[in-house]
């Protein structure tokens, strides 16, 4: 896989392969021979994320070179069919701990993911390669991958529920990587960072070429931490990833990980882009009319969520635009966002196969002042499920020039709904429909718009108390205007308004509640597109 490809070859190849291995199950794991010897390991060398910073640096010195691809010929035999059969040894997995709470199983290559990944363990600040040989996996006789050579070097890795059944991270393909989120359910996908994504020349994906992972101490609450080196034509970096997964009485897991990259340009970027984040949305319930399907949402993601520098809460759901469209949200010193699914009802989606509602949301917390910038939020049209059209990142102001470095701290969580407690109702559900009043003729190229919020903010108010909607437009005619409370829901109000607007521009909206002076919900952002 090439450094500089389109989204949707990535997307179909290595970045695919992690996908299916982590819902799918395969490249699995076979128990046979628990009672082997750990893996193959290569001679210890000093190792601290100080000497990952020199070496990323060292590197951002020199050309670019391409990974070289062992044995071409025989992972192009590797196909999907081939690389089914392909299962991990339980008893060969990395038990970084000591005591097997967190194994690591190595992913092998294949047609689809063809650049070598070097692996290594760290313990007492010494670093030890894990050499690749075909005894780390069950492999058919006379299969292809029986030909390919010890030191060949892996696609990627993923971290295993101590009885190695379900996996709950994974990496694979260039510097992507994911978790099953708080409810086993694999979704959207992280990156280690984004380069000159929806621009007019070819997006970069540089990749994670090493890894090396570090298991707590014995009985120890310490997390895995997870070192990476990143290179690409334009870029290098160094990574450390404190990673822990902690279950609540319900059972739902939340996954952290606190992330320090430092980053060294071999070239001037244009567009950076900070913890981005890929994922999909076809259609949901503002957008059924682009359905094929019966099935009456498909989304890995329903919405981006952020808080400013200044406070302001922001909901903005996602479409799936005529076209590519790239939102930018200017803020400072950004206190979070992330891609959320808000709606959990299994009703909402019907689909018992792949459990849409079930799909981790993430959420981003820089740890230092990020400084000027913006949010954006890359929408790309899609007329299926299978394909990744929705990305999110932080763009910083300042342009990273070649021979530059700059170092960038963040929390990522994994989980179920935003980090932290609502000081304002939120908006939980957006729909669409002809505009006009009923029992009237309804007007030409009028679109309704209707929105509910939730939140203990509407606790003891009603329809005279006050409650105000305010809603704007880029263009266009707002109407109609109006809200209550939901009968017989405390804690819940509806909004309504119509547009109209003719063109194929899209319509910027912006509509929130207030109480005299004070703010009672976030702020709705959404992009219409009048039918022209």
């Amino acid at each position: 896989m090439s450094a500089t490809t389109n989204r949707r070859q990535l997307l179909q190849g290595a970045a695919g392969f992690s996908i299916a291995a982590s819902l799918a199950g395969w490249p699995g794991y076979s128990q046979a021979g628990n009672s082997a010897a750990a893996a193959d390991l290569g001679p210890a060398e000093p190792f601290s994320f100080a000497t990952l910073q020199a070496r990323a640096e060292a590197l951002a010195k020199t050309p670019f070179v391409k990974p070289a691809v062992p044995s071409p010929e025989t992972l192009a035999d590797i196909d999907y069919d081939q690389y089914q059969q392909i299962r991990y040894r339980a008893g060969k997995s990395l038990k970084l701990d000591g005591d097997g709470r967190m194994p690591v199983q190595l992913f092998h290559l294949g047609k689809y993911a063809t650049d070598p990944v070097r692996m290594h363990v760290v313990a007492d600040g010494r670093a030890r390669e894990v050499i690749y040989t075909p005894g780390l996996f069950d492999i058919p006789e006379g299969h292809p991958a029986k030909r390919l050579e010890a030191g060949a070097g892996f696609a990627g890795f993923r971290v295993m529920a101590a009885d190695q059944k379900t996996d709950w991270f994974a990496a694979m393909g260039a510097s992507y990587f994911r978790t099953s989120g708080p409810y086993n359910q694999y979704g959207l996908s992280a990156r280690g960072v984004a380069i000159d994504t929806a621009m007019p020349t070819p997006e970069e994906f540089p990749r994670f070429s090493h890894y090396w992972l570090e298991g707590a101490s014995p009985g120890s609450s310490a997390p895995l931490t997870i070192y990476a080196l990143l290179d690409g034509p334009s870029m290098t970096g160094a990574y450390r990833m404190r990673t822990e997964r902690l279950t609540d009485t319900r059972d739902v897991h939340r996954i952290t990980m606190e992330i320090e990259a430092v980053l060294f340009a071999r070239k001037d970027v244009a567009r950076l882009g900070i913890a981005p984040f890929s994922s999909m949305f076809w259609y949901g319930e503002a957008s059924r009319k682009q359905s094929a399907d019966w099935r009456p949402e498909i989304h890995d993601s329903d919405g981006l969520s952020i808080l400013t520098g200044s406070g302001e809460r922001i909901w903005r759901p996602i479409s799936n635009p005529p076209r590519v469209m790239t939102s930018a949200f200017v803020d400072s010193d950004p206190k979070g966002f992330g891609l959320l699914q808000r709606d959990r009802d299994f009703v909402h989606y019907l689909d018992d196969g792949v459990f849409y509602e079930r799909r981790p949301s993430v959420w981003v917390e820089p740890l230092d002042a990020w400084g000027k910038g913006a949010v954006h939020l890359v929408e790309i049209p899609t007329d299926d499920e299978t394909s990744d059209n929705i990305v999110a990142y932080w763009a910083p102001e300042e342009q990273l020039k070649a021979g530059q470095n700059r170092r960038w701290r963040y929390r990522l969580s994994w989980l179920d709904d935003i980090p932290f407690p609502d000081a304002v109702a939120r908006a939980s559900g957006t729909w669409t429909g002809m505009g006009g009043r009923p029992g009237h003729k309804r007007p030409d190229g009028v679109r309704k718009f209707v929105i509910d919020y939730q939140g203990s903010v509407f606790e003891g108010l009603g329809r005279n108390d006050g409650v105000e909607l305010v809603v704007t437009a880029s263009r266009g005619d707002v109407s109609n205007s109006y809200n209550h409370p939901v009968v017989d829901q405390r804690q819940r109000w509806r909004a309504f308004f119509d547009i109209k607007a003719t063109g194929t521009e899209p319509v910027d909206l912006r509509a929130f509640l207030r109480k005299g002076e004070r703010a009672l919900s976030e702020t709705w952002i959404y992009q219409y597109f009048p039918e022209g």
